[in-house]
């Protein structure tokens, strides 16, 4: 019983997040957030849609808008590629999908292990972060998921009409989801 609460502890203490690759900087984002990481596919635009709003996908009988990482931190463009994943996050109940280089794999990290955001982090804007880990000689950006839009962008995402479409079978694990898509 007392290895069990000592377990808990220890996984209380640590955090698993999804690593992924924008250019030469890592990055990372909770993998409670993650539904699922998935291949880049084809995205229908949609008009008037800003910038980094590449479009929707049809996830499933779920449409989930696109957001494209390197447009919406202003870093610089470059052609998808085999490695070019989506990760699909829960943002205050939608889903939403974000263009990243590539994902490389799952990491837990201890607390003791993030510190707070410098006042200047690579090319991403302080607001978005939560946080710099450090894993072995890595530090990995740690993305606060819930800011990356703005409210009004939040307000403006969620007018995208949803699909009653029933969902296929379950999801696998977001574990074995990343495995295939890297």
């Amino acid at each position: 019983m007392a290895e069990q609460t000592q377990t808990k502890v220890l996984d209380d203490a640590l955090d698993q997040l999804i690593s992924f690759a924008m250019g030469d900087e890592n990055y990372g984002v909770d993998i409670q957030t993650v539904k699922e990481v998935i291949r880049h596919r084809e995205i229908t635009r949609l008009p008037k849609a800003p910038v980094f709003v590449k479009g929707v996908i049809n996830l499933r009988g779920d449409i989930i808008p696109i957001i494209d990482l390197r447009e919406r931190f202003n870093m610089e463009q470059q052609e998808y590629t085999n490695m070019t994943r989506v990760i699909v996050v829960d943002v205050n109940g939608r889903s939403i999908g974000m263009v990243v280089d590539s994902v490389s794999h799952v990491i837990r990290i201890e607390e003791g292990q993030i510190e707070p955001p410098p006042p200047c982090v690579g090319k991403v804007s302080e607001e978005y972060i939560k946080g710099v880990g450090k894993v072995d000689e890595k530090l990995i950006v740690l993305l606060h998921i819930t800011k990356i839009l703005t409210t009004e962008e939040k307000v403006d995402l969620s007018k995208i009409k949803r699909s009653g479409a029933p969902k296929e079978a379950a999801n696998e694990p977001v574990k074995e989801a990343v495995k295939a898509a890297s």
